[in-house]
């Protein structure tokens, strides 16, 4: 079976060295440099390590790029896949200030991440897949014309995100994100983080277990923790009401500014994508193809065969895959 290969980006902006577990995520930050790394795993089963379609897959708020596996491994037969740990995740750097966990860093961090790609081979076709905040990474990074794309993207799939945020669906999350935890196994690991997740929509005791492999590393006295920087709250913290409300409409003209045929995928559960939201942005913008799923919330893991036969058709309609 087809496994993915882990690489590196220089990033703008300072780095730090990892705070331990338990510590406060506020104390000291050593700086590492001017540069950040930004990891990605790549997965290409084309036979041809320069294949000039790049497909990037970018995960939600507290995941990582490993959370793309099944999918990845049906599109890599296509294209070259590649899912970047975003900055403070994963096998990524942390930063050294909180509050560059934002959208426009991230932004700056893929674009970094699309020349060193462009560069190594030259990409003639470009899809992106964002599943919540990689959609909106996904909206400032194609929504802005003038950006330093090595072309522009074709396809989009915006997994359960839109321009409108529901704020109940923030204030969930604020109550379990950033907060350090020590795990004994993965197993213990994987049973504590399906309690926050249940809204990803039924999964085998198998298939979590495999969700949860990356969601953490090693502690050296032994044990896990959560795999992210636990400062990536800082920001979303701070986060108000009014400054979410007063950012839709930025994130509207984004949205509207996108030329790339969109697919929207939705829980038909999620508490963050309203229906109503989904509804609108099927009648403005690039008229994204709307798909439901019942039975999920927020979001979509992209493993169930019937998430993933609608994305691969989607991206892959004319290539020789299943049509959307």
């Amino acid at each position: 079976m087809i496994e993915p290969t882990l690489n590196y980006v220089l990033c703008p902006g300072p780095g730090a060295t990892a705070v331990p577990a338990g510590q406060d995520p506020a104390a000291a930050r050593p700086v590492t440099g001017p540069q950040h790394r930004m990891a990605y795993w790549e997965w290409n089963a084309t036979g041809n390590p320069a294949h000039p379609h790049v497909i990037v897959c970018v995960h939600g708020l507290s995941r990582q790029g490993r959370d793309f596996d099944v999918l990845a491994r049906e599109l890599s037969q296509h294209a070259r896949v590649i899912c970047p740990d975003v900055v403070g995740r994963g096998q990524s750097d942390w930063l050294a200030d909180p509050m560059g966990y934002q959208i426009p860093q991230y932004g700056a961090d893929m674009l970094a991440l699309l020349a060193q790609l462009h560069q190594q081979a030259p990409i003639t076709t470009l899809d992106w897949v964002g599943t919540s905040m990689g959609g909106l990474i996904g909206m400032g990074v194609i929504g802005q014309p003038g950006l330093p794309l090595p072309v522009p993207v074709r396809r989009l799939v915006l997994n359960d995100v839109g321009p409108v945020i529901q704020w109940l669906a923030i204030q969930r999350i604020g109550q379990y994100l950033g907060f350090a935890a020590r795990f004994e196994s993965l197993q213990q690991a994987a049973d504590a983080t399906w309690a926050v997740s249940t809204s990803f929509g039924p999964h085998t005791p198998a298939q979590w277990l495999e969700l949860s492999r990356a969601m953490v590393r090693s502690l050296p006295e032994g044990g896990f923790t959560l795999h992210y920087d636990p400062a990536i709250a800082v920001p979303f913290r701070a986060m108000t009401q009014e400054a979410a409300a007063a950012g839709e409409a930025f994130l509207w003209q984004l949205y509207d500014q996108i030329t790339a045929r969109t697919l929207l995928l939705r829980g038909a559960d999620s508490d963050l994508l309203s229906h109503e939201t989904a509804q609108a942005m099927a009648e403005r913008g690039p008229r994204a193809q709307l798909v439901e799923f019942a039975g999920v919330g927020h979001a979509p893991t992209l493993v169930a065969a019937d998430q993933v036969a609608a994305v691969a058709g989607f991206l892959l309609a004319g290539e020789g895959a299943a049509t959307a």
